[in-house]
């Protein structure tokens, strides 16, 4: 990935990662409605787009990444325990791993492209 890109790329995973913490943490009531996505196909594509973007913008081992967001996942569940009209789900750290694991596969998927157009 060209350098002029870095920055703007992690200017995004941090607006994404505070962006989908502050959705995380509001009450039911008052939080948007997006489309009918069902809640853990929110935490599927919130935790794939947050892996893939990490992972652009950090240079780490894959299972860093998959730790801190895995953490980060499990802080999100501890925030709403506390949160009015939310609940603590098991099922939504279930739904974030599986979105880590989709966002590491096209993060490979772009390196793996991004070698092929380097070597021709």
């Amino acid at each position: 990935m060209p350098a002029q890109y870095s920055q703007q790329i992690r200017f995004l995973f941090w607006s994404v990662l505070i962006g989908s913490y502050i959705m995380a943490i509001l009450p039911q009531e008052i939080a948007p409605e997006i489309g009918n996505l069902s809640d853990k196909t929110l935490h599927f594509l919130a935790f794939a787009v947050l892996s893939l973007l990490l992972n652009l913008s950090y240079r780490m081992a894959w299972w860093k990444s998959v730790l801190y967001l895995l953490f980060y996942a499990c802080f999100i569940e501890f925030s709403q325990y506390f949160t009015p009209n939310r609940c603590a789900e098991f099922l939504d750290v279930v739904a974030d791993t599986i979105g880590i694991g989709i966002g590491l596969l096209f993060y490979w998927g772009y390196k793996k492209l991004e070698m092929i157009c380097e070597n021709s």
